[in-house]
């Protein structure tokens, strides 16, 4: 790739000279700021050149100031003087350069004493000090000076240093000194010299030990006779007459005894891990599957306690057995013996009794563990209504029954199997037996995969049974057994959700199912609570988006059906109720509202069902106490419908109730003696689906149930809202209703109850605070200024203004001046800087660009000869 070269033409380079020549030469084009006279040290701005100098010299002045301050932006080698007093203009040079020296010497001496400790301390040696010692100041005398100063003697050098003189000589032993006539010491002497010093020292050492310990017996025994004489004690006769009496003890040493005769803690059994336990709940199921299908064919079921051989005390368990259990029976019958068919009738005996046995213990294995899931399912609903802790503890109760069972028949088995004779069983006998064990559920499931399949392991069992199988199905697929066990039962949740929506809608619908289920589905529910909220917000949003589909088409919806009450009970069950924002609480309570809003009451099981979602909607808010218009809305509806004279109400009737017309009447009595026969029942589920009044009578006792129902719920609403500062007002429509329009005199004695607690409720509350209303005043006119008139003589001048407003549009005209150039400066700097910025990203592209292409040019030198040099193989 090559350079491309533009190549200026002739007439640009005339145009250009002749342009700058021209403008040197006219002098009318040059820029003259006059100044009238200069002032020593201020900069001036007058500039004089030629067109475009101030535009150039202006921006020369950023590049020096602007681009210096860009280039250097978050760059932190920059250079600070940190000398003493370098940026303070009040001190002199001279007291600058005192201040350093000092601070530069106070440094150094810091520095240099660092580590002296003891510098306030003298030292001395012998008394006399060190620094003295050291200045070398000993004054010797004349006399002591001799001509040798500074030489050892040669007897010093001899005993110390073993040279000098003569005495350097090696000395023969047995050889005679000059001087003392005596032999020198060998080393073995001298060292056996040493030896018998040592034990001399070590001997004397000894005696003194001996004789300090003699003195300090002899002591001990003066004391004893001194101690005598200075503690009276009695006579030993007296002594052994009376009792001895033994020192009381304080509290502080009876607590100190205790405390050491207190038992220890002592180390108990591991507890096991859910893992384990789950592991074990599954083997038991598996073993008693294992015992139930041998029953079913007609085989012997082994029992360990059976299996179980006396021991004697004196056994001592070494393996050693004289006497067997096969042990063989001798007889001689008619010459013959008889041991074979002694033993055939032996073994059918224990054959037939060991199946006998086998099939009523799994008829009653089955029938307890029945029992004990009954009795589970009722202490499960007990604990879900307390909040459910004790869950984990009887999520295996049934195995724990069913095993109970086996230990309590064992025992009285054994005893029957000692006493009784060998039974033999007949077929008839056997293949009840066989179908015995056909009868009884499996106790391994595999757990469904889809919910046809769920479907198809229920059908046909009672509630109970139900129960045990998806219990039996979570335990035999718990999620620490295998891998994909997790993902089983989640969706195992979302089917048992979908089959109890299904037995809701049955005719009759199925309660007593769902009422065994929920169990299930709150062990479930803590296991997975992820996969249950997305569960059951799947269900709500569906729901929602077909009321709202519904309500766009026609305009009104009915009444949720008996399914979708059921899922807003199950969740009250299933999650927590009182967060302020739930996943599933919140929507649930939302649609609650929506349907008491937007579903009209048209009928009796209309009103039916909305009080059954006026008490689920006073579940959700029995803990937050949150308040919920849509409810008493719904309250005072339903009261209004028991008036019979809507004339003079004192309110509007709000949606979905209306004011007048045939449904506006729909707890009104039409008889009012039927008032005697009626007593108070609760309102059954089923009743939201299907209603059958047969005659005036009961639809008269079902309304009057409708009305105690709706009083006892506006109770618990006064109950709930008695704290509320606009108590009151929120409560009036339904106090207006039961204080003048409603007449406890002709309600039965228990609605008369009600009304009366209702409304002391209500008294009893103090109004302190009264509803927030706008205040009323006569509006405030606007003020009407009269306008001020000034002459002009002029135009574009004004007269008769003060020296104070022309001072302030002097000031302003000048400050809009100054903010019109600031304005300007800052453009031109904006655009400065991106000018700078987009000529550093071209010169990295530019920079990238010749990279890019001296990498080509390389490479395609490199292609080039590669190809060359293939080619002259090639030719070769």
């Amino acid at each position: 790739m090559g350079k491309v070269i533009k190549k200026r033409s002739v007439a640009d380079k005339v145009r250009k000279t002749k342009t700058s020549s021209e403008i040197k030469n006219n002098p009318f084009e040059v820029k003259i700021n006059r100044k009238k006279f200069e002032v020593l040290g201020r900069k001036t701005k007058h500039d004089v050149g030629l067109p475009g100098v101030s535009r150039s010299k202006a921006i020369n002045k950023r590049k020096e100031t602007l681009l210096k301050e860009y280039k250097q932006k978050n760059k932190s080698s920059k250079l600070i003087d940190r000398r003493f007093g370098e940026y303070d203009t009040k001190m002199a040079p001279e007291d600058k350069i005192l201040q350093r020296f000092a601070l530069e010497r106070q440094r150094v001496h810091d520095k240099k004493d660092l580590y002296n400790l003891n510098e306030e301390e003298e030292l001395t040696h012998y008394g006399q000090s060190l620094a003295e010692i050291e200045k070398f100041n000993e004054n010797l005398n004349s006399d002591d000076e001799t001509e040798e100063k500074g030489l050892l003697s040669a007897e010093l050098t001899a005993s110390h240093f073993g040279g000098g003189g003569g005495l350097l000589k090696k000395k023969v032993p047995g050889q005679k000194d000059e001087e003392g006539g005596h032999r020198a010491k060998s080393r073995q002497e001298l060292i056996e010299e040493l030896i018998h010093k040592s034990k001399l020292e070590k001997r004397e050492r000894q005696v003194k030990k001996e004789e300090a310990q003699e003195l300090t017996d002899q002591l001990d025994k003066e004391w004893k006779t001194i101690q005598a004489l200075m503690v009276k004690k009695t006579p030993r006769a007296e002594s052994e007459d009376k009792p001895e009496e033994k020192p009381k003890l304080e509290e502080y040493d009876m607590m100190v005894r205790e405390l050491g005769f207190e038992m220890k803690a002592q180390p108990s059994e591991r507890m096991k891990t859910p893992e384990e336990l789950a592991r074990e709940t599954r083997e038991k199921l598996q073993k008693l599957e294992a015992d139930r299908l041998r029953r079913m064919m007609g085989e012997e079921v082994e029992d360990g306690a059976k299996s179980q051989n006396h021991m004697s005390a004196d056994d001592l368990n070494d393996g050693f057995i004289l006497d067997k259990d096969d042990q063989k029976t001798l007889s001689y019958q008619d010459g013959k013996w008889n041991i074979g068919e002694e033993e055939d009738k032996e073994e059918e005996g224990e054959e037939g009794e060991s199946g006998e046995e086998e099939g009523n213990e799994g008829e009653e294995e089955e029938s307890e563990a029945e029992e004990g899931d009954e009795d589970d399912v009722g202490e499960e609903e007990e604990e879900e209504e307390e909040g459910g802790s004790e869950e984990d503890e009887d999520a295996h109760s049934d195995l724990e029954s069913e095993q109970e069972s086996e230990d309590e028949e064992r025992e009285p088995e054994d005893q029957e199997t000692a006493a009784e004779p060998i039974k033999i069983l007949s077929k008839e006998e056997l293949k009840a037996q066989q179908d015995a064990a056909k009868a009884e559920l499996p106790y391994t499931f595999t757990a469904p995969e889809s919910y046809d399949d769920l479907k198809d392991l229920l059908r046909g069992h009672t509630p109970d049974n139900q129960r045990i199988i998806v219990a039996r199905t979570q335990k035999c697929n718990h999620p620490s057994l295998a891998v994909g066990n997790k993902l089983k039962l989640q969706k195992l949740f979302g089917f048992l959700l979908e089959y109890i929506g299904e037995v809701s809608t049955r005719s009759p619908p199925e309660l007593t199912t769902v009422d065994k289920l929920i169990p299930e589905l709150y062990a479930l529910c803590q296991i997975f609570p992820d996969a249950a909220c997305k569960a059951m917000q799947s269900v709500l949003a569906d729901a929602g988006h077909s009321m709202e589909e519904v309500l766009e088409d026609k305009g009104h919806v009915a009444f949720p059906p008996l399914d979708m009450l059921v899922y807003l009970k199950v969740t009250t069950l299933l999650f927590p109720t009182s967060d302020f924002r739930h996943q599933v609480s919140t929507p649930a309570l939302l649609y609650i509202s929506q349907a008491l809003t937007k579903c009209p009451v048209r009928s009796l099981q209309d009103v039916t069902s909305g009080l059954v979602l006026c008490c689920l909607a006073v579940e959700y808010i029995s803990f937050s106490k949150r308040f919920l218009p849509e409810l008493i809305n719904f309250l005072a509806g339903t009261l209004n419908l028991a008036v019979h004279d809507k004339t003079s109400l004192g309110y509007t009737v709000v949606p979905p109730f209306r004011p007048s017309g045939r449904c506006s009447d729909l707890l009104v009595l039409s008889d009012a003696e039927s008032c005697k026969s009626w007593s108070k029942k609760s309102i059954p589920l089923s009743a939201s689906q299907h209603l059958e009044l047969k005659n005036d009578l009961d639809r008269d006792h079902h309304r009057l149930t409708c009305l105690s129902t709706c009083l006892d719920l506006v109770k618990r609403c006064c109950l709930l809202y008695k704290d509320l500062l606009s108590f009151n007002h929120i409560i009036q429509p339904i106090t207006t209703l039961l204080s003048k329009h409603l007449s406890a005199q002709t309600s039965p004695q228990l609605l008369q109850e009600l009304h009366t607690e209702i409304l002391e409720t209500i008294g009893s509350v103090s109004v302190t605070h009264s509803r927030l209303v706008l205040e009323k005043k006569k509006p405030i006119p606007l003020k009407l200024l009269t306008p001020k008139i000034v002459e002009v003589l002029d135009y574009g001048k004004k007269r008769g203004s003060t020296k104070v407003e022309r001072e302030k549009e002097r000031l302003n005209h000048k400050y809009k001046k100054e903010f019109k150039g600031a304005l300007r400066e800052i453009r031109k700097d904006s655009r400065f800087l991106a000018r700078e910025k987009l000529n550093e990203v071209m010169d990295r592209d530019t920079e990238r660009k010749r990279k890019v292409r001296e990498l080509f040019g390389s490479l395609a030198t490199q292609e080039g000869e590669w190809k060359a040099l293939k080619r002259r193989k090639n030719k070769r």
